[in-house]
């Protein structure tokens, strides 16, 4: 046997050059680089085993580890999941910033390699920098914080252990069912010692991503489901665009007349003018989904979870008849609301269930769909045409006085612009193959409602975990993916402040990003939340503390993002009108850097529910009465949603 005398990294580094992923019979290398941010636990290992092959693997230089896996996460997700970034970083405080993203990762099922540092397998300087100690396990580190988030964790003691490692990690992260976050700790004094790898070991590897196709009794079962069913509703989720399973999907729905809804991750695997996509469902879905689903004797979910998001805490559905054809390639999902099961990738059955359903089915939708659509236009039309007037009133029912917060906000900004108005100017003005992406708060139940995509993939929503920081770095890792098309990284100021290091490395790698920064000074979305459910506003608005009353009641706290974006390198501009919204977006295609655009956005003026609800836990007992009011309306809906 021929073997090649490395170190565990430098074979873990060669190792990972060479994997590659066939998918329809194209090999595409599957590595395309590592992002580090070097510590004492990695940079004399993994560092010097990346600076010796420097030019193979692309390094990206990381700000913060979350950021660097954000990053990672969203280049993955961009790359339909057939491509992956790396993340190294020393053991300590550098890999806990990482579980973060981990957990991400894993809720979205994206596939992400995490090589934290470890501390020494020998024990020998015990407690080394960063380590932590406990006396009732000395195995324990910070890594072990990974496993409760990861798909496959390991940790290599021995150099012989690296092999199977890698060959299990790889297994996972090429596989569509159970991808997600994959950590392989690495010691610090093991990455270093050398040992005499096969060299079957460090060869070209091809994993296939195979298309699984359904079994004959599954087609039969779902065939049948289908023809005794008359107004049948697709539920198309992420596993449609993994699957590249868009246009199956539009010869399926028009040759049986079935509408079909979008999931977050489900959206822009089709454009939204398309006839029978009725947007987005759920909690956060728009008038004509959340109408027909009401309605729906069947929903075929086709590469869904069926997140309490999709489903309205398993409540929109209430067809007394309704069941369900789980279409997934992972058995565990299909599984769900005890539906139906059909094991299989999403293009291979969709394909099977048109050739044997008969061409004679027809749903039976009659105008609905025509007339959902219509009404849906005219709600769009509506909702981006919205303007502040002396009469606003937010489309929130409570009884608090909105009116008090506005005129503070505009005393302190000059703005009267509402976030409906603003994302209507934004979908209008940028490119058709733009991409945006966004994350957490009130912006995507809005965009869910009422963006229109105009290209397929232009729609990057992380809303499995809705990771408050994801959205600039994922940007990053989008751009670094698409680098021929526009990018755009759509947040609040809560989740801008949370994270936005990664911006560095934009203005570094030249990889220009364009920020829309949605400033109304709180955390719009959860004050909306507890203001909904008879609490009054309490620690969600960003404002000063009052000392007298020891509340965080004062006045509202005034930040300059652009001023901030502009330290950086970046090219930002200040907006609180219309007309400084339009040259915004038209002057920051022209540029070359990334651009920040402060958009001054008055609170509580986003889109609100159609016919939607959620199940959150409101108090049993309090002595307000909004409150005890908030109980016994959630009691009611509750009475009406599926038990399991």
């Amino acid at each position: 046997m021929q073997t090649t005398r490395l170190t565990v990294a430098q074979a873990l580094v060669q190792f990972l050059d060479n994997q590659y992923l066939e998918v329809d019979g194209k090999e595409i290398k599957f590595v395309h680089g590592i992002a580090a941010i070097f510590g004492h636990g990695n940079v004399l290992g993994v560092g010097q085993a990346l600076a010796q092959c420097a030019g193979k693997l692309t390094l990206y230089q990381g700000r913060n580890e979350q950021g660097m896996a954000h990053l990672a996460i969203g280049f993955a997700k961009q790359n339909l999941r057939q491509k992956i970034i790396a993340c190294t970083s020393s053991v300590g405080p550098g890999a806990a910033n990482m579980v973060t993203a981990a957990a991400t990762a894993t809720a979205n099922r994206i596939p992400l390699l995490l090589l934290p540092g470890d501390v020494f397998a020998t024990r020998q300087p015990d407690p080394v920098l960063q380590q932590i100690e406990q006396s009732y396990d000395l195995s324990i580190s910070t890594n072990d914080a990974l496993r409760a988030v990861s798909k496959y964790w390991d940790r290599i003691q021995r150099p012989e252990q690296l092999m199977s490692a890698c060959i299990n990690a790889f297994r996972v992260l090429t596989d569509p069912a159970e991808t997600g976050a994959v950590t392989i700790a690495l010691p610090q004094d093991v990455q270093a010692e050398c040992y005499d790898f096969p060299n079957s070991f460090l060869q070209k590897r091809v994993h296939r991503l195979e298309r699984t196709p359904p079994t004959l009794a599954m087609i039969e079962q779902a065939v049948k489901l289908i023809q005794a069913k008359k107004k049948p509703l697709i539920v198309c989720g992420g596993g449609v665009r993994y699957s590249q399973a868009g246009n199956m999907l539009q010869q399926f729905a028009k040759r049986f007349g079935i509408p079909f809804a979008e999931t977050q991750a489900g959206k822009s695997a089709v454009i939204s003018d398309y006839e029978l996509n009725v947007g987005g469902v759920g909690e956060t879905g728009c008038l004509a989904a959340n109408r027909l689903a009401k309605e729906a004797d069947l929903v075929i979910g086709i590469g869904t979870r069926y997140t309490d998001f999709t489903t309205s805490s398993k409540w929109i559905f209430q067809n007394p008849t309704v069941q369900f054809l789980n279409i997934n390639v992972a058995r565990f999902d299909a599984y769900k609301l005890d539906g139906v099961q059909l094991v299989a990738d999403a293009k291979t059955a969709l394909e099977a269930l048109s050739d044997a359903l008969p061409s004679s089915y027809q749903a039976q939708w009659g105008n609905e769909i025509i007339q959902a659509k219509s009404d849906f236009n005219d709600e769009i039309q509506r909702l981006h045409s919205i303007k502040y007037t002396a009469n606003f009133t937010p489309e929130i029912n409570d009884d608090l006085d909105h009116k008090a917060v506005h005129n503070e906000f505009i005393k302190l900004t000059g703005s009267q612009l509402t976030q409906s108005q603003v994302l209507g100017i934004v979908n209008e003005l940028i490119e058709n193959d733009g991409i945006i992406v966004a994350a957490a708060g009130s912006l995507p139940g809005d965009l869910q409602r009422t963006w229109l995509t105009k290209g397929e993939e232009t729609y990057h929503l992380e809303y499995g975990y809705s990771c408050m920081g994801y959205e600039v770095s994922a940007a990053v890792g989008v751009k670094i993916a698409r680098p021929e098309q526009e990018v755009y990284a759509l947040l609040g100021d809560g989740s801008y402040l949370m994270a936005h290091s990664e911006l560095v490395t934009s203005i570094q790698e030249s990889k220009k990003i364009n920020v829309i920064l949605f400033d109304n000074m709180a955390n719009g979305c959860i004050n909306n939340l507890q203001i909904g459910n008879g609490m009054d506003s309490f620690g969600t608005e960003f404002r000063f503390r009052n000392n007298e009353a020891n509340q965080l009641n004062g006045g509202l706290v005034p930040i300059d993002f652009a001023k901030n974006a502009e330290a950086y390198g970046c090219k930002t501009y200040r907006v609180t009108t219309e007309t400084e919204l339009r040259a915004a977006l038209q002057d920051a295609k022209q540029q070359t850097v990334s651009t920040l655009i402060d958009v001054k956005v008055l609170p509580k003026t986003m889109a609100h529910g159609y016919g939607s609800w959620w199940h959150v836990g409101v108090a049993e007992v309090s002595e307000s009465e909004r409150v005890r009011q908030a109980r016994q309306r959630a009691e009611e809906q509750l009475a009406k949603a599926r038990r399991y």
